[in-house]
């Protein structure tokens, strides 16, 4: 639970009496490779900070095809806003790509911290734009880039998460096939 509290203190200030409080409410929750943080077609009941592992979100498209949208590793909130906030059902799934241990919030534990620790919906806005800011700054590339050049990118960003998560998610989450990525690799080694 340090973690969580050493995370939230970035992004503002928590007396000893609120980490307390806060603390009473995480729960630990450990994934299996391939467990569903949350699933679509269901309502997303819970908020995590991951200590370990990695978790994707993805879909799947029209053609049946799993599309790997990004990533999240240690020391980041890993929720389905909308579908938290606003209880609808989810389009996405968030999926452990390696074995994760989290601490988890329930939406009443949530929102019960929410309303007891002042100056919480502050921090928490604060996380939401940092994680908005990476989603954009993560997928941006990928629009405008070659295949070559994404991973690449990919390689130099996220160095430490490159070996560990699966080349089909890897492939996905660049827009190409996995043989493709295979080439990709062998042309530049």
């Amino acid at each position: 639970m340090e973690t969580v509290i050493n995370y939230l203190l970035q992004f503002g200030n928590l007396n000893q009496q609120q980490i307390n409080f806060m603390t009473k409410k995480g729960k630990a929750l450990e994934l299996t490779k391939e467990d569903y943080f949350s699933e679509a077609g269901k309502i997303a009941k819970q908020v995590g900070v991951i200590l370990e592992g990695i978790l994707r979100v993805c879909y799947y498209n029209n053609k049946g095809e799993d599309v790997t949208k990004y990533f999240i590793d240690e020391n980041n909130f890993v929720v389905d806003l909308d579908s938290f906030d606003n209880q609808i059902l989810s389009s996405e799934y968030v999926q452990a790509v390696t074995n994760c241990k989290l601490i988890v919030f329930s939406k009443h534990d949530w929102e019960d911290i929410s309303a007891t620790i002042i100056g919480w919906e502050s921090i928490i806005t604060k996380i939401v734009k940092k994680s908005l800011f990476q989603k954009i700054e993560r997928r941006s590339p990928l629009v405008s880039e070659d295949a070559t050049t994404r991973y690449l990118a990919f390689m130099e960003k996220f160095p430490e998460m490159a070996n560990r998560i699966p080349l089909s998610y890897l492939a996905s989450y660049l827009g190409v096939t996995q043989s493709s990525l295979s080439r990709i690799r062998k042309s530049i080694r």
